[in-house]
């Protein structure tokens, strides 16, 4: 059985979970699972967890990188390219007034999570009272951290509105059709999002990602090994390694005592590995003074 992550660029056009389906009959597996998910338009970085691996998908780092072009003039009820149009105008904007109104979306900002999503409302997916019509009085909101946002091209589109080109650093649960919509709502004009391509996610980047075809042809070619990322450095969190009776205690469930230079008030959680290998996720009870496994791997 593979253990490890998978840097997939997934194509356009393909939910995050077709992506998963896809490979279990290429890998001829069942035990994957993705950490992200990214919308049908989207393409880039997704990174998979094989095996064992999947339980490390709540470790990975959170943050995201996108490329977005955001069409200006043009407003949709998905805020993005696959919408209904709603409304249109024929605005006119300076990249001064782009570059000011993007100051607003610095930092940790609220955002009104779009109708057509998967977040839950009263149980309900919301993208379900959507499709029938039904309206949901307040739509839930969420705060989120935009690291960076940065203009870095202000052109025409094809049908001749502006058409910006973003890069964005941002937290984990960021709607960047939010960020369109609401830019667009900013500048009065109204907007949707064009094009998005995560350039990087959970320490992966985009240069660095493999096709569903390439892949397929490695595992034709045995190659997947190759091309396997391991979790040990994917993970941002200290790390001890320990020998084979320490490993067949941690296996086992149980404590040991601690190398409490290995941990501070931020940080509780300690990575445990063998032979470049990561045995445990383990965590420290202070109070207990020990260290307890909360996630075996070996």
């Amino acid at each position: 059985m593979l253990n490890g992550i998978l840097n997939i660029n997934k194509p356009a056009g393909l939910t995050s979970h077709d992506v998963i389906n896809k490979l279990r009959k290429i890998l001829k597996m069942k035990k994957i699972g993705h950490a992200g998910t990214l919308d049908p338009m989207a393409t880039g970085v997704l990174p998979v967890c094989t095996g064992k691996a999947t339980r490390l998908i709540q470790y990975l780092s959170t943050d995201k990188q996108y490329k977005a072009e955001i069409t200006l003039g043009i407003s949709t009820d998905t805020y993005d390219a696959e919408g209904s149009i709603v409304s249109k105008t024929n605005p006119e904007v300076s990249i001064d007034e782009v570059k000011t109104a993007l100051k607003k979306f610095q930092g940790e900002i609220i955002q009104q999570v779009p109708l057509y999503s998967a977040t839950k409302h009263k149980g309900k997916e919301l993208y379900k009272y959507a499709r029938k019509g039904i309206e949901v009085d307040e739509l839930p909101t969420k705060s989120v951290t935009i690291y960076n946002i940065g203009l870095t091209e202000l052109s025409e589109s094809a049908n001749g509105n502006p058409l910006l080109k973003l890069t964005i650093d941002c937290s984990k649960g960021t709607y960047i059709r939010s960020i369109a919509h609401d830019l667009g709502q900013e500048l009065g004009c109204g907007a949707h999002l064009s094009k998005l391509i995560r350039t990087l996610s959970s320490g992966l980047r985009l240069e660095d990602s493999i096709t569903l075809e390439e892949l397929e042809e490695k595992t034709i070619n045995d190659q997947v090994n190759d091309i396997l990322a391991s979790p040990i450095d994917l993970i941002n969190l200290p790390s001890l390694t320990i020998g084979y009776g320490q490993v067949e205690r941690i296996t086992k469930g149980q404590h040991f005592k601690p190398l409490k230079e290995l941990f501070s008030e931020d940080q509780k959680l300690l990575l445990l590995t063998k032979t470049n290998q990561p045995v445990a996720i383990c965590q420290y009870l202070k109070i207990e003074d020990k260290i307890q496994p909360i996630t075996v791997l070996m």
